[in-house]
């Protein structure tokens, strides 16, 4: 007997058979696909880009304009977590931002002078002020949010209406409130340009007339109405530090060309007068001299009295009121003798007819200029009262008889040497109490600093590298998973082409027979389909070994298709 066989066979008819095959191939390709999708879902995942911050802290209409110009330039967008950023691929950053900002975005939530362009026919002049001081608000808004520290700003000016009578004149003022960056602060000459430049863009508006307050409700801007006498000035303690490296930087560059760069230290400690003096002293000095006096005034007065009341006149008539005739004078001289015996007749005479002598007062009054030195002098701050500096010099090293270096201390003309030339570079004065001190010692060795080494697994580039790595064998292996599981699988049925459903051989009677024959022996159950050749190759030998079954199972078809 032959071998065990196995025989599949169908009961319908072909156009069944080959509308099945049609629909399991539809199946199969719809399945392809599904995993070709999700196959290609997940690697775009692994593959999606890194997104970094375009924008924060906009206004809603702002983040409206920049989502619409982002949909229009076809840029993908996500929202950050509480909408408060909008993120981009980092790749697309700055060509995005440099895109918007060509469309005036973001163009903030303060109004400048643009409302201006939007002014309506016969608006009134009230609505007009209105519409400027919102216009200037906001500029100076967007001039104070471009500082570095500043989130956003507010800015209210109080702008009086002008009046013609100058006693109810009003300076206007203005208030700000700022919104700094977390954990960002303004200095007292950060905040005070703030107020200066609010104070040269408003008319008549005075830098005393502004108040700058922070948004935990801190005082920025005192405006000269706190006392500041007690105050310790930045820029005087800028000062100092500057002037104290300056001053040991010049110490070491000098001395460095003897002992080396890496051999000298030097600090200096500066003690510098930031008070103002302003002195004005009067200085009245003696005369020292009657040659060195200066006459100031000089008033003299006369008077002169009669004693009695012996008054003689002279003949009353016109030779008395006669004026006294003009004085004549010899032309030749006399002798002393002949002068002095004509004189003294002449003398006797008038003195005969003279009458008697008259009390005469004088009184002068001079005044002298007194000397007198005004002097005003005024001191200038930072003025230096004394300077105190330390240099530490390191051994000097040598080779010695072996050839071997050796560190050797300075010899005393080498010090005197480096104490001078450092005098020279601090402008030591004796008189203002300055000091210097020069130490010879060896200069410890600089030790290793050994900083606990970071493991592999710990370091932020591995971790990041990581991650990315981790994300792509994950995306491979699933896709490998379901290229295995699903996608040959499917491929593999797809290709080989389907069989009739197998059927039951049928008796001789046309009663169905649920086993095979087996020439050795009882019937079998019938087992499931096989291979294509296969199954082609067991119906050729059941119907060579059985034709009158073959026959039967031909008949039963053709008795179906009628």
């Amino acid at each position: 007997m032959a071998a065990v066989t196995d025989a599949t066979f169908s009961n319908s008819p072909p156009g069944g058979m080959f509308s099945s095959a049609l629909g399991n191939r539809l199946l199969l390709g719809v399945g392809i696909a599904a995993v070709i999708a999700v196959m290609s879902a997940f690697w775009l995942w692994s593959q999606q880009p890194d997104y970094r911050v375009l924008f924060s802290n906009f206004s809603d209409k702002d983040g409206g304009a920049i989502v619409g110009a982002l949909e229009q330039m076809n840029v993908p967008y996500k929202f950050s977590e509480g909408g408060s950023a909008i993120l981009v691929p980092a790749a697309q950053v700055h060509q995005a931002r440099l895109r918007l900002a060509a469309e005036g975005l973001p163009k903030g939530g303060n109004v400048g002078f643009e409302i201006m362009e939007q002014q309506k026919f016969g608006v009134s002049q009230f609505l007009e002020q209105v519409n400027f001081q919102r216009a200037l608000e906001g500029e100076l808004e967007r001039s104070v949010q471009s500082i570095a520290a500043v989130q956003n700003a507010r800015i209210h000016l109080a702008i009086p209406k002008s009046s013609v009578f100058v006693r109810d004149q009003q300076k206007p003022t203005a208030s700000v409130l700022l919104n700094l960056q977390p954990g960002r602060t303004l200095d007292a000459q950060q905040v005070s340009a703030v107020v200066h430049l609010l104070a040269s863009s408003v008319p008549e508006l005075t830098a005393a007339n502004v108040t700058v307050v922070d948004q935990n409700g801190n005082l920025l801007s005192d405006s000269g109405r706190q006392d500041k006498t007690n105050k310790l000035d930045p820029n005087q303690i800028k000062y100092v530090e500057a002037l104290q490296q300056s001053i040991a930087r010049r110490v070491e560059s000098i001395i460095s060309p003897i002992v080396g760069a890496e051999n000298v230290r030097a600090e200096a400690s500066a003690d510098i007068d930031f008070a103002s003096v302003e002195q004005a002293a009067e200085i009245y000095k003696p005369n020292q001299t009657p040659d060195s006096t200066v006459i100031r005034s000089q008033q003299s007065s006369e008077s002169a009295t009669v004693p009695g009341n012996n008054l003689n006149g002279g003949v009353p008539g016109a030779l008395s009121n006669q004026p006294p005739a003009e004085a004549s004078a010899p032309l030749v001289q006399p002798a002393p003798a002949e002068a002095a015996a004509t004189v003294a007749p002449a003398t006797a005479t008038a003195a005969s007819n003279t009458p008697p002598l008259m009390n005469t007062q004088k009184n002068a009054t001079t005044n002298y200029e007194v000397d007198k030195t005004v002097r005003y002098s005024q001191q200038a701050m930072g003025g230096v009262k004394r300077l105190t500096v330390a240099v530490v010099v390191n051994f000097k090293r040598e080779a010695g008889k072996d050839g071997k270096l050796q560190d050797r201390p300075l010899s005393d003309a080498e010090k005197t040497q480096i104490a001078d030339l450092a005098r020279q570079a601090m402008g030591y004065n004796e008189a203002r109490g300055d000091t210097l001190t020069v130490v010879n010692s060896s200069f410890a060795g600089n030790l290793p600093v050994v900083e606990p080494e970071v493991p592999l697994w710990k370091q932020p580039q591995n971790i990041a590298m990581g991650m990315e790595v981790l994300k792509l064998l994950a995306g491979v292996l699933v896709m490998l998973m379901l290229y295995l599981r699903l996608l040959k699988p499917m491929l593999r049925k797809l290709v080989t082409p389907a069989l009739p459903a197998p059927a039951t051989p049928a008796l001789a009677d046309g009663s169905e027979n649920p086993v095979l024959l087996d020439a050795s022996g009882p019937a079998t159950p019938a087992i499931t389909q096989r291979g294509y050749v296969q199954n082609l190759e067991t119906a050729k030998s059941i119907a060579k070994d059985n034709p009158k079954m073959v026959a039967n199972v031909v008949t039963n078809w053709v008795s179906n298709n009628d």
